[in-house]
């Protein structure tokens, strides 16, 4: 398999003929200069034009969050030569751009977890001081400890989990592709795919550098949007957009009494049966620390509009007063994949969040003298296209621990959203199969994270950022396996991409 090195990121002159581009303007790389665009209607037509290429690699990575993230690392361990296209200027997807380092809060004595690099992961974050104790607040409250025990959150005094520190998980993640000899690309969009018939052979790019090919011998698509299985005419499924989940604008804010706010959400923990119209069961008296009283005040005021969705989810208590991610800003009718709908839904969400910090200054225990520190940097979207793929996993799956010959890891039984909530505390998981991540109608394209093959209420599990990882990290084996076998994505032996993740500590079944 070809190395390559960041020398490697120079112009180079594209001579490969009888590809074509999908998803762009219908350009053909190697073509002529093109002519000067003209208008025709409506619509403005662009001519041929030379598209060089900057890199070539064995396997090409597109996003680079828990899947895209995963993919790479799980790929690079098994020799292939790595380029990871990120749109932002750092790597971590929702972790550092919405602010969500609480990617195992799911977790509680009995969960059965799927390993891989979602563990790299915690532990190279808590040696890079880059994680939180989230309970580091309430053990200082004498009566605390004893309901965290009582939960299954504590463990013999250790948390079953901690948070990413959001800011410093961007150094963690650069230092891992870094080590692992993967080529990063930052600021980078990838606009196209470049198909030779069916199969994909690359993608198009635009930049400052204007506008690039990647070519690679494997492509995975961890955009979370399956950008590149559309580009590729991949076939996909979008609920209508009143039918689509919520997205979120999430804030950090200083200056929180945070003794104040923990005794207070003791004193008056909710339940998550109050979040969930249909549970297991057993997480009916579950705790809950949603914040939702001060809301309910402002919207008697009349200071918040009675029709916002809005209930606050918390995380990541820095010892400095902070808390990382307020998770209170949720809109529906939002399509993430139509810029007019992002557009409207960032400005929109950070004019709701100043009326939701004022709501928890003047009602909030803790908020007094609290302020926003800083928005998220994208929108939190949690559905928009999936693929068709190989096969589907289904609703029944997710809850009946569903076992598949062709597993690429396990997950808890943990589903949240579509007012369905299990939370896995008795040890019930789920496989998930290859066969998801494998899209119909184009070779060696894979699609890893919440884009993945399945039905409504699967989607409330397969988006979750530790599924992610498992769909991210079967998809770099994979990918790095059909190269070396020198079959496609679709031929690959199964029994040896099981045996490749169980190397990288993947729990298989």
């Amino acid at each position: 398999m070809k190395k390559i090195s960041r020398r490697d990121f120079i112009a180079l002159s594209a001579t490969t003929v009888g590809m074509t581009v999908a998803g762009g303007a219908g350009q053909a790389i190697g073509e002529t200069a093109p002519a000067a665009p003209v208008m025709d209607g409506s619509q403005i037509k662009e001519g041929p034009r030379s598209i060089p290429v900057m890199a070539e690699c064995d396997v090409l990575v597109v996003g680079s969050g828990p899947a895209g993230l995963s993919a790479a690392l799980a790929a690079a361990k098994e020799g292939a030569s790595i380029v990871i296209v990120e749109r932002y200027g750092f790597f971590g997807g929702v972790i550092t751009q919405v602010n969500m380092g609480s990617i195992a809060w799911y977790r509680y004595a009995h969960t059965v977890d799927a390993g891989g690099i979602m563990k790299v992961f915690e532990t190279r974050a808590k040696e890079m001081g880059a994680s939180i104790d989230p309970f580091a607040y309430l053990k200082k409250i004498p009566f605390a400890t004893g309901v965290l025990e009582k939960e299954g959150l504590l463990v013999n005094g250790v948390p079953t989990y901690e948070i990413l520190d959001t800011e410093m998980f961007k150094y963690v993640a650069d230092t891992l592709l870094l080590e692992a000899g993967v080529v990063p690309v930052l600021h980078c969009f990838a606009v196209g795919a470049v198909m030779d018939g069916n199969v994909i052979q690359g993608v198009i790019t635009e930049s400052k550098s204007g506008r690039q090919a990647i070519l690679a011998k494997r492509v995975i698509d961890a955009t979370g949007d399956a950008d590149i299985a559309n580009f590729a005419g991949a076939p996909f499924r979008k609920s209508p957009k009143n039918e689509l989940m919520e997205v979120t604008t999430n804030f950090s804010c200083t200056n929180v009494n945070l003794r104040s706010l923990m005794i207070d959400s003791l004193l008056h923990t909710g339940k998550m049966k109050d979040w969930a119209y249909e549970t297991s069961g057993k997480e009916d008296e579950m705790a809950s620390t949603a914040l939702v009283k001060p809301f309910e005040e402002a919207k008697k005021a009349g200071e918040i509009p009675k029709d916002w969705d809005v209930r606050s989810y918390w995380n990541g208590m820095r010892p400095d007063e902070e808390i990382l991610s307020m998770d209170a800003v949720h809109m529906t009718g939002i399509d993430s994949t139509d810029v007019w709908d992002l557009t409207r839904a960032e400005m929109e969400g950070r004019k709701r969040s100043i009326k939701v910090m004022a709501a928890l200054k003047k009602y909030q225990p803790g908020f007094s003298k609290a302020r926003i520190r800083n928005f998220g940097t994208s929108l939190g979207t949690r559905e928009s296209r999936k693929i068709i793929g190989a096969c589907t996993i289904t609703e029944h799956d997710i809850k009946n621990q569903a076992r598949f010959a062709d597993s690429i890891g396990v997950c808890p039984e943990f589903i949240d959203g579509f007012n369905v909530l299990y939370i896995p505390t008795t040890g019930r998981y789920f496989q998930v199969p290859y066969g998801i991540i494998l899209p119909q109608g184009v070779e060696n394209l894979l699609v890893a994270g919440r884009c993945v093959a399945g039905d409504r209420v699967s989607h409330a599990a397969t988006r979750q950022m530790v599924c992610c990882m498992v769909t991210g990290q079967g998809a770099g084996v994979a990918a790095a396996v059909s190269l070396r076998d020198k079959v496609t994505c679709r031929q690959v032996s199964i029994a040896e991409v099981q045996d490749r993740l169980k190397k990288q500590n993947v729990r298989i079944a």
